[in-house]
């Protein structure tokens, strides 16, 4: 019996969603979190449903706003499908917040004193077939003699520890703002959008180990978007953020300029 047998039943979820794989676009989304289901052999880690409903489980709305964008530009989509608390798939594999014991002043049990069999177990399950999964998705556009967009969605509080976030959207990124730039200026010529440059979160460094790891450091054009919860927490917010990300990222992916390798220094 496999690592990943061994905690994925035949009733629990696969480990990705593929979404539109053959799509036109010279587009990738990705969504790290767009999952709060947990394996049936983790019983919940020990949380009861209204906890894992809450962002510490995922990131509650980016997966629906992603299904959204991968329909708008016929582009494909890579998704998590489980929660972040059982492994984070942003994170690098074995620091704190990669299998948190306590994530936004909550305790998660069954992530309490874990064996790093246990840890290799989950990552053998959930985070390898996620990032496999990715470099599966950008060879294929590579194979085709094409360079992609790496667009990666995400969702944040409005408020943590204590702390009001006026943002609407925060456009993170390091060095290579070709999506970045533009994408908050055209988000904020709307005069309704509060935008956030590496708001809520710094995109340098390795704040976000996926689009680090896949784009950033092999010179893909890319970005990271964080959109406020409560603005996307229905069908209704989900779709009409779509759109507004949409429009202003529609001129932006029209570019043929875009899509060029540009080594990271």
């Amino acid at each position: 019996m496999t690592e990943a047998e061994g905690l994925l039943g035949p009733d629990d979820p696969p480990p990705i969603e593929l979404l539109n794989a053959s799509g036109g676009a010279p587009a990738l989304l990705l969504c790290d979190h767009a999952s709060r289901a947990v394996p049936r052999a983790l019983g919940r880690l020990g949380l009861d449903d209204a906890l894992l409903m809450r962002h510490i489980g995922w990131d509650i709305g980016a997966a629906e706003v992603t299904r959204h964008l991968s329909r708008r530009f016929d582009a494909p989509a890579v998704m998590t499908g489980y929660s972040r608390l059982v492994i984070d798939c942003n994170r690098v594999p074995g620091e704190p917040q990669s299998i948190p014991e306590v994530s936004d002043g909550v305790r998660v049990p069954g992530n309490c004193g874990i064996a790093p069999a246990e840890a290799l177990r989950r990552r053998r399950a959930l985070y390898d077939p996620y990032h496999a999964a990715v470099d599966a998705a950008i060879d294929r556009f590579r194979r085709a003699g094409r360079v992609p967009a790496i667009l990666s969605i995400h969702s944040c509080t409005p408020v943590m520890n204590g702390e009001e976030r006026p943002w609407h959207v925060g456009v993170l990124h390091d060095r290579d703002t070709r999506i970045a730039a533009p994408l908050m200026a055209a988000l904020a010529a709307r005069g309704d959008v509060c935008v956030g440059d590496n708001k809520p979160y710094s995109g340098r460094g390795q704040a976000g180990k996926t689009i680090h790891a896949h784009a950033h450091d092999v010179g893909l054009p890319h970005v990271m978007v964080e959109i406020r919860q409560d603005l996307i927490d229905t069908h209704k917010g989900a779709a009409a953020w779509a759109r507004v990300l949409g429009d202003a990222l529609a001129p932006i992916l029209a570019d043929p300029a875009l899509y060029r390798v540009v080594p990271s220094p």
